[in-house]
């Protein structure tokens, strides 16, 4: 990075997004497979609750975020690329209902394999890892730079805020 460039970052290109799908992907899998072991049906569970997840993220925190609120018909950022904006956009803050709305979903998604992984310890180790990983990853190198500012997740330093 030169010093003309802006630290921020102002848009993500596809191997940002292919990057951190890639790094996601191994807890879900490890997931599936502890379930899917033990319940085909409660896998399908698993998936339908991921799902959801999806949309209830994508609906209630992600419609702030100017990688959604920007005048592109598509949504392109590190956890989904090329995306339709399918809800109205709502620039600034997340109200309390939005953060506990999406922290709970979350929460839901990482705990629910816990159960089926409690019974395959190597399984659980990988679980773990790979999702602190993941964690770590986006707050480490993200939210540090990242332009939502309003987001709760959000280090950039006040300084550096434009």
């Amino acid at each position: 990075m030169t010093s003309d460039q802006s630290p921020l970052k102002q848009k993500y290109t596809f191997l940002d997004f292919f990057y951190t799908i890639m790094t996601g992907t191994i807890p879900f899998l490890v997931s599936c497979l502890a379930i899917a072991k033990s319940s085909v049906f409660m896998l399908v569970v698993y998936i339908v609750i991921g799902l959801a997840v999806i949309v209830i993220i994508y609906r209630f925190y992600c419609t702030h975020c100017p990688h959604y609120t920007g005048t592109d018909k598509t949504v392109k950022c590190i956890f989904f690329w090329g995306m339709p904006k399918v809800f109205s956009p709502i620039p600034g803050p997340l109200t309390g209902m939005g953060k506990a709305i999406t922290f709970l979903a979350a929460i839901v998604l990482f705990v629910f394999p816990i159960y089926w992984l409690l019974g395959r310890l190597m399984l659980l180790i990988i679980y773990l890892l790979s999702s602190a990983v993941l964690v770590v990853g986006i707050r480490r190198n993200e939210c540090s730079r990242c332009i939502y500012f309003d987001c709760p997740s959000n280090t950039v330093q006040k300084d550096m805020r434009t």
